[in-house]
């Protein structure tokens, strides 16, 4: 089987200047797809912002650690601070967040995007990784499950879990954040040399630092990241490779055709 390639911006709506950024990355670079924050201000300026190009995937980053819900924040109190604000506290929400309350909250996620893009998001996931955790996990599948989309699967034992629920997944997701940027023109063309057969999604945080992001730990990292996924060498690569690049929408169809 030929290699596919998802290349998937997180962060959409996080700040003006990471939506920015992910739509050079998208029109100048390689990216095929993003995920959307919707809780957080500006997201119908992002949308139309989205709407100056028709090729994007656009997908929903299911997010509980940042910003404020979009519920009430007394209907989902064991996931908020006394501000109202998500904890920002990964492992936390893993351990201790009411599951009825993330269910809730991840639904009314899904439906606010639906009632401000007019579509389905093309696929699931999750802001700093937080459906690895089980309980979390259990969650989020079942709402891919009721909007029958993808969802990102990290691992094989994932992806194999989510196809047993009649969802496309990609085999693998490589990417994440760090002290240094996780992707520079040298890892990327080292990782397109050795991509394995099938489809992986490769979750990228390509952004412009913007006054509204300081103080993130992942911020000027992001624009190093944005050169790197525009730069001719890195395009170059992938055509040489014959790697074909997709998006979520047309993994269905790859994966019908194995």
């Amino acid at each position: 089987m030929p290699s596919f390639l998802i290349i998937n911006a997180d962060d959409f709506n996080l700040t003006l200047g990471v939506t920015r950024g992910i739509l050079e990355a998208h029109q100048r670079g390689i990216v095929t797809s993003t995920t959307v924050m919707v809780n957080l201000p500006g997201l119908e300026r992002s949308r139309d912002l989205a709407r100056e190009t028709s090729r994007l995937g656009l997908g929903l980053h299911l997010n509980l650690t940042f910003g404020r819900p979009v519920l009430p924040p007394a209907k989902v109190a064991s996931l908020v601070d006394g501000t109202g604000c998500f904890i920002r506290n990964p492992g936390r929400v893993g351990e201790a967040g009411d599951l009825s309350e993330i269910r809730e909250e991840l639904a009314a996620q899904a439906e606010w995007f639906e009632t401000v893009f007019g579509c389905r998001p093309s696929h699931l996931d999750t802001h700093h990784h937080v459906h690895r955790h089980p309980r979390i996990f259990d969650v989020v599948l079942d709402l891919a499950g009721a909007l029958g989309i993808p969802l990102r699967a990290f691992t094989p034992e994932m992806a194999d879990r989510i196809r047993k629920r009649h969802l496309p997944a990609a085999d693998r997701a490589i990417g994440d954040v760090g002290p240094d940027p996780f992707w520079q023109p040298g890892s990327l063309l080292a990782f397109f040399q050795d991509l394995p057969p099938g489809v992986t999604e490769l979750m990228c945080h390509p952004g412009y630092a913007d006054a509204a992001l300081a103080g993130s730990s992942y911020c000027m990292q992001r624009e190093v990241e944005l050169r790197a996924l525009c730069d001719p060498r890195v395009k170059d690569a992938l055509m040489a490779a014959g790697v074909q690049c997709i998006a979520y929408r047309d993994l269905a169809p790859v994966l019908a055709s194995r």
